[in-house]
């Protein structure tokens, strides 16, 4: 009697793309805590606490906390009192160091950035420049703050090193909520002009003059805040 036996060849089962959404509710808070220092949305001298952001993002404590030690990790928040927590204050000395780090850092991918840049990315600088311009004549910090982040960082990015980005986003973290204090001062118009000249010089291709006028802003501002801190 023969018997028959079944053919147990596995053939790989078809399924339907699923992408997996790999960011968690941490990382996500943690992102839009980071997007708020950046946009300078949290001033130096006021506090946020673990319960507010907690119904601002409509998530539980847990989460915030850990982004927020993260933060902290990063020199871009500091444990005020309790459970708040705010912007670390700038020193002289933190200043100076930040000044001289920015210069070496940004300077490089705003050289790599002048080799690489396209009509629709000049054309994106040209519009931010113009809104920081509209901003700075109104003095409204919370116009004038954002946007100068999406100026540098479209730049930055055009340097085509997330490696690079990432260490030039630390220390954005660290510097970028006390810009709001200048528009007490003259920075704000000074500081468009540099970002004139660093336009200029990305239509050009020209990465020392990039260089050179990014460089005059980070020492412009520092200057400035210098003088306030004094």
């Amino acid at each position: 009697m023969k018997i028959e036996t079944q053919d147990l060849t596995l053939r790989e089962a078809k399924l339907p793309l699923r992408p997996v959404d790999r960011e968690t509710v941490q990382d996500r808070v943690y992102r839009q805590i980071k997007e708020m220092i950046l946009d300078g949305e949290i001033e130096p001298g006021r506090t946020i606490t673990i319960q507010r952001l907690s119904e601002a993002f409509q998530v539980s404590a847990m989460p915030v906390r850990e982004a927020l030690r993260r933060l902290m990790a990063e020199q871009a928040l500091m444990v005020v009192s309790g459970r708040s927590v705010g912007i670390p204050t700038l020193t002289l000395e933190r200043l100076e160091d930040l000044r001289r780090v920015r210069r070496e850092v940004e300077g490089v991918a705003a050289a790599w950035a002048a080799q690489r840049i396209t009509p629709d990315a000049i054309s994106q600088l040209n519009d931010l420049v113009e809104d920081l311009e509209v901003a700075a004549r109104a003095s409204d910090g919370a116009r004038y703050v954002p946007a100068n982040h999406r100026f540098h960082f479209a730049i930055y990015e055009l340097a085509g090193s997330p490696a690079l980005l990432s260490i030039i986003e630390s220390l954005w973290l660290q510097i970028s909520p006390h810009f709001h204090v200048l528009r007490t001062s003259d920075n704000w118009q000074t500081a468009n002009e540099a970002h004139r000249e660093i336009l200029n010089a990305l239509k050009r291709k020209d990465s020392k003059r990039a260089t050179l006028a990014l460089s005059r802003d980070i020492d412009d501002a520092a200057t400035a805040l210098r003088r306030l801190l004094t």
